[in-house]
């Protein structure tokens, strides 16, 4: 049976084709027999009820830079797809959160979306992480810089950084004696009117911040540990981080079966967590990256893997 499938992502011409895990997705998808079409945010439109999609009907080409040949643009009713995947990177800005809005109409209209509109804008990456305690470093959120200082104080060595933040973007770990805390703490707070996030200092970055990627609650076994380059505490791979694959350990199963069951609740079928050492830090429910990473590392096909999920879970009868 051939299913047709919309993809809301970012611009075409910014994509990196040798990284992207949304074309990863979208070449799995079109290997099994899907119709793919893309749209960005301004393509959505909501008239009288009716979710209506600019899109175009496009054709894949795997690990070529000119990626993509368009067979159609058009027009579309969400109702004229089986699925669509909100795919978009953040900044998760007003335009982002109207978007889910507008995507809850195509649900309401009967085509699935994954992952929930709802639960995308309900989970903030960093405070979502916070529900589950028992997998989570010691953490503040706060804008009072004056309980911001007495938890560095009680910890010596703390990470701060923004709720808002992404790929290591204004990160900034405040050291034993640390002489700059009170610009950190008001440039980051902007004096006081911004909540950001403390988290006591994990050692073990220095081996890499993890990305472990889940279908419906369940992870894949392995994880890209993201090494921080020499004299960074960042292992982002976009502030020059380096994958290295690495099986999971019992412990990152420990905390995948602790979120399990509320991802699968939430309608967060595909998520990425990042795990250093023992703990959780962030659960990225938005975009999760480093698929092709791992398909390179362990010869496997994530994108496939998701989409027979979706075959097989959300549109069988």
């Amino acid at each position: 049976m051939s299913y047709s499938l919309g993809v809301l992502m970012d611009p075409p011409k910014t994509i990196n084709p040798a990284k992207d895990s949304t074309l990863a997705i979208m070449n799995a998808a079109q290997n099994r027999g899907w119709e793919i079409s893309i749209f960005t945010q301004k393509d959505l439109y909501l008239e009288n009820g009716t979710l209506w999609i600019s899109n175009d009907l496009v054709n894949l080409r795997e690990k070529k830079s000119e990626w993509y040949s368009i067979s159609d643009s058009r027009i579309s009713s969400s109702m004229e797809f089986d699925a669509i995947l909100m795919r978009k990177d953040p900044p998760f800005n007003m335009d982002y959160i109207y978007s889910t809005y507008l995507l809850e109409f195509a649900e309401k209209l009967g085509t699935p979306v994954l992952n929930r509109p709802r639960s995308i804008r309900d989970c903030n990456e960093k405070l979502f992480a916070l529900e589950f305690p028992n997998c989570c470093p010691p953490h503040i959120v706060s804008s009072n810089q004056k309980h911001l200082r007495s938890f560095y104080e009680k910890h010596q060595d703390v990470v701060f950084k923004p709720l808002d933040g992404m790929g290591g973007q204004s990160i900034f770990r405040a050291k034993p004696q640390e002489h700059n805390l009170s610009v950190i703490l008001e440039n980051l707070t902007e004096d006081g009117r911004v909540q950001i996030i403390g988290q006591e200092f994990i050692p073990e970055i220095a081996k890499g911040d993890t990305r472990i990627i889940l279908i419906n609650g369940t992870p894949i076994p392995y994880g890209l540990a993201r090494v921080p380059s020499s004299g960074e505490t960042r292992g982002n791979l976009a502030a020059g981080g380096k994958g290295v694959g690495r099986d999971l350990t019992e412990r990152d199963f420990f905390i995948c079966n602790e979120l399990g069951d509320a991802l699968r609740e939430k309608g967060l079928f595909f998520v990425g967590i990042d795990v250093i050492g023992d703990f959780l830090t962030e659960i990225n429910v938005t975009c999760p990256t480093c698929i092709i990473e791992l398909n390179e590392w362990f010869s496997i096909d994530i994108g496939s893997d998701y989409m027979k999920f979706i075959e097989k879970e959300i549109l069988a009868d």
